[in-house]
């Protein structure tokens, strides 16, 4: 017995030891993660920031202080943080040139590509230099990186670069696999969300416009590439056509879509050239992360809040299609922009907004906070990846609206989704149903059976002066006539290059120069930006872990890939907000 307590007592001082060293060093780590965000990381001499395009990138990466704790690579990657990076650097005299390092990248938009490019391409005016290297480059990276001075790749390495492509996919025969059909209301031609449930096919006015908008991001991708790498836009689409991906690595340079083959160790000596720095000399690097302690130029004179707002629009915390994903919550997006409105400090607003839609009631709410807003105060918007359907809904009362040429937007109409489980429920399970009611529509919405006519009716009534009331605040916001905008909504979605033209958006432009034009809107000289909503304390981000994923959920997204979105939407469908204003689900351009 007095050895067994020995051992006892043994292995709990351990575990007490154990627990203290760990505290002690998460103290630390702590405290070393909250001077970077405040500023203090030092840049030596002679500096490179390393920018690694690998992993998801996402409008604002989410605060994983368990990731930096144990020393893990987040998967994620935020774009603001990339943009602020790369304006730091510019900023800098001690950083003399970034290195983009080509990885396994995946832009969330091709709008947001675009971003960083056009920031990266600014860089370049300060008259410092950018290498790219990749084993191998993704289209999307080969895209960003076609900026570099110098773009190298592996001897064995592939360059990507074959056009782009998107193939929807329907879950109708699935739904009924299960008993399960959907009813529909929806407004708008055009108006293709709901066909992923309600058809197994595209619509042609659903392949006309999925056709002009991909047409239209290639063409801005070729001009961009052709540009920067002097190959004509002809011979780009050929070497699509020929899938050049294939080709031999000798070929890829002949062709100049790239500079030199070099392995990994001699892309150093190729900075350390840059740098002018003799070849045993170590490269003083900074990563993204560390970026972020970078001091940035002084905040002077007022303040411009840039309020992020992306993701689906949902009426509450709770009950979105992807709970494991951001979302803009309407209940916390109205305090929020109330709060702002009544910041006296807070001169001027822009809204960043990167969402495809979502609920329609939801997106009224924020529409209703915008306009308040702008009462007091100017209203800038600048457009992500996505501001279309209840994403313009949102955007479109503001003072000026800046959109990314790539960016899909519009998409005015409007639709209702009512799943019908009585299939599921009779004739797969055998639950039986009866009924007694008191009054003609008592039982509206019932699960024993599907809408009737005379309810379908009713419900078709009710989305047509959701669609009226939409029309009329686009035509409000934008100083048009409601026949103007019904000649461009019927669900519609349009690229920003094409929304200029048809008075959707004011202009082109970058959230940067959206800030300029707030600055101009509320007459002011000197300024500053703050984004909100604020980010959550380390300790918050810590304790706040119901936003993750679960481990049976990671498990099954690595296991069914591509096909895990289907499956979390047939699991989530009865979460489904009923009356929607967004674009199709799951839209993917490859």
């Amino acid at each position: 017995m007095k050895q067994f307590l020995k051992y006892v007592l043994a292995t709990v001082t351990g575990i007490v030891l154990v627990m203290v060293i760990m505290g002690v060093l998460g103290a630390i780590s702590l405290v070393g993660m909250a001077a970077a965000s405040a500023g203090n990381t030092q840049v030596n001499e002679n500096s490179v920031f390393t920018l690694s395009l690998s992993g998801q990138l996402d409008e604002r990466a989410a605060n994983n202080p368990l990731s930096e704790l144990t020393g893990q690579v987040s998967k994620n990657l935020g774009l603001d943080d990339i943009l602020t990076a790369i304006k730091k650097a510019k900023d800098n005299e001690d950083i003399k040139g970034i290195y983009l390092e080509a990885g396994a990248f995946m832009a969330d938009t091709p709008a947001s590509a675009h971003a960083i490019r056009e920031a990266l391409l600014d860089f370049k005016k300060s008259g410092k230099w950018i290498i790219a290297y990749g084993d191998s480059y993704t289209q999307t990276t080969y895209y960003i990186c076609s900026v570099a001075d110098k773009l190298f790749l592996n001897p064995e390495g592939m360059v990507d670069w074959h056009g782009l492509s998107s193939s929807p996919y329907f879950v109708k025969d699935l739904l009924a696999k299960f008993g399960v059909k959907v009813q529909l209301c929806k407004v708008g031609k055009y108006k293709s969300a709901p066909e992923m449930l309600t058809a197994d096919q595209m619509s042609e006015p659903n392949r006309e416009q999925v056709t002009a908008y991909m047409s239209g991001v290639w063409k801005v991708m070729l001009n961009d590439v052709s540009k920067s790498r002097k190959i004509s836009v002809d011979s780009l689409n050929a070497y699509a056509d020929q899938f050049i991906a294939l080709a031999d690595q000798q070929r890829l340079v002949q062709t100049k879509m790239v500079d030199k083959l070099l392995y990994t160790d001699e892309v150093k000596g190729e900075v350390k050239k840059m740098l002018k720095i003799d070849a045993d000399d170590d490269i003083s690097q900074l990563t993204l992360s560390e970026m972020s302690g970078v001091k940035g130029k002084k905040k002077e004179g007022e303040q411009i809040a840039v309020y992020y707002a992306y993701g689906e629009i949902v009426d509450t915390g709770t009950g979105s299609a992807m709970d494991d994903e951001h979302s803009i919550v309407a209940n916390t997006v109205c305090k929020d922009l109330h709060k702002l409105m009544e910041d006296d400090d807070v001169k001027a607003v822009v809204l960043r907004v990167n969402s495809p839609g979502g609920s329609a009631y939801a997106s009224e709410q924020i529409w209703h906070a915008v306009t308040q807003l702008k009462a007091k105060k100017p209203v800038v918007v600048s457009m992500g990846g996505y501001a279309a359907s209840g994403g313009y809904y949102i955007s479109c009362n503001a003072n000026y609206i800046y959109t990314e040429p790539t960016t899909l937007t519009g998409s005015i109409g409007i639709f209702g989704m009512f799943p019908d489980f009585s299939g599921l429920l009779k004739d797969k399970l055998g639950v039986k149903f009866d009924e007694v009611k008191t009054n003609k529509h008592a039982a509206f919405g019932t699960i024993a059976r599907p809408f009737n006519d005379e309810e379908m009716a009713l419900l078709g009534n009710y989305i047509d002066r959701g669609y009226n009331l939409f029309r009329k605040r686009v035509a409000d916001g934008r100083k048009l006539k409601v026949e103007q905008v019904e000649e461009i909504a019927q669900g519609r979605v349009w690229l920003g290059c094409d929304a200029l033209p048809i008075k959707l958006v004011d202009a082109i432009g970058s959230l940067g120069d959206a800030v300029k034009k707030a600055a101009e809107l509320a007459k002011l000289k000197e300024y500053h930006t703050s984004a909100y909503p604020n980010e959550p304390s380390w300790l918050d981000a810590l304790l706040d872990i119901a936003g993750d994923k679960s481990y049976l959920d990671e498990q099954m997204e690595a296991t069914l890939g591509e096909y895990y979105e289907p499956f979390k939407l047939v699991k989530s469908l009865n979460r489904q907000s009923a009356i929607q204003a967004r674009l199709p689900f799951y839209m993917t351009v490859k």
